[in-house]
């Protein structure tokens, strides 16, 4: 998650009360989320006041922050690719900001993952976009299920990917050979990590964030090892020069990525020798296990809510 803030009304929270009953609209999904994350309520936000901001990245692509992941966009002579495209009421912004690029239509939107901070403007892009997704993104998608407790309904029929793949996938525009490789159980278990070899940019979804430890989404098949895996093998197939588009944040290098990952491994290292010496979750925490990465713990993920995902990755049960 990016640092933008969040509304926090009366008018959210009865709606909140009321999901408990009834469905909650598809583009309600964050990370996961608009969910209850270690006690905290993250309310839907006033999407009238977000600014899509542009960055050129490398080569034919540029980088979109809005609220909700970054998005990735390969533009040319042939048209756009996206890769995801943030909650569904933001359309009409990213719409107008990429005809400040170009005025050739949006072919193509690549889903990272299925959660709707990179996913929930699939609906309104569908019209004259091919959406592309992992399997396991269109089956999350048409299936719904519950997040932080609540029903979400099945995504419409619109916003589901029409081409699905297993292992990797490759669209080929504007002179790249655009490939969305299948990372398995990272942040979730459709996550795909997208590579544009031309100009060597890796965009790297929720698998890579900057905004301290990172959303595990164990109640969709993710797992703090396959991100591990993930990352490493991400980095093991870009150059090292490759500009990094993180699922949140700003751009990026090998290097951060790199720091990133040793965190994962050095967090995951010191509650696994815990588990082995008997210790309890609520034994680490009150021992501040993690005190050297207490910086991290301010960020959207806490320090005793990243103790119980590693806990139970180790152990490898689904943390309550």
């Amino acid at each position: 998650m990016s640092t933008r803030k969040f509304i926090i009304g009366g008018q959210i929270l009865r709606s909140l009360r009321q999901a408990r009953t009834r469905p909650l609209p598809a583009y309600w999904i964050w990370g996961g989320a608009m969910l209850l994350v270690a006690g905290v309520v993250l309310a839907q936000q006033d999407f009238s006041r977000v600014e899509i901001k542009v960055t050129k990245v490398s080569g034919n692509v540029y980088m979109l922050e809005g609220s909700g992941g970054n998005i990735g966009a390969c533009v040319g002579s042939d048209g756009i690719l996206l890769v995801d495209d943030q909650f569904a009421p933001l359309a009409p912004k990213i719409k107008a900001a990429l005809k400040q690029l170009s005025d050739k239509p949006i072919r193509y939107v690549v889903n990272t993952h299925f959660h709707g901070d990179h996913a929930g403007g699939n609906a309104e892009f569908s019209a004259e976009s091919t959406i592309i997704a992992h399997e396991n993104v269109r089956k999350r998608l048409q299936e719904g299920g519950t997040v932080g407790g609540s029903a979400v309904q099945p995504a419409a029929k619109e916003a589901l990917p029409v081409i699905t793949f297993n292992d990797r996938a490759t669209v080929h525009i504007n002179g790249e050979d655009v490939r969305a490789i299948h990372f398995p159980h990272g942040h979730t278990d459709g996550d795909s990590v997208i590579f544009f070899p031309q100009s060597n940019v890796l965009h790297m979804g929720d698998d890579f964030v900057t905004y301290g430890f990172p959303f595990v989404d164990t109640k969709s098949g993710g797992t703090v090892s396959g991100m591990i895996a993930g990352v490493e093998k991400a980095l093991a197939l870009a150059p090292a020069d490759v500009k990094i588009i993180p699922g949140h944040g700003p751009l990026s290098t090998v290097a951060d990525a790199r720091k990133f990952v040793d965190m994962l491994k050095e967090t995951r290292g010191l509650v696994a020798d815990a588990v082995k010496q008997g210790k309890t979750p609520d034994q680490m925490k009150q021992d501040h296990l993690l005190a050297k990465y207490e910086q991290l713990g301010k960020g959207f993920i806490k320090t005793d809510a990243w103790i119980d995902v590693l806990c139970a990755d180790v152990i490898q049960v689904k943390p309550e």
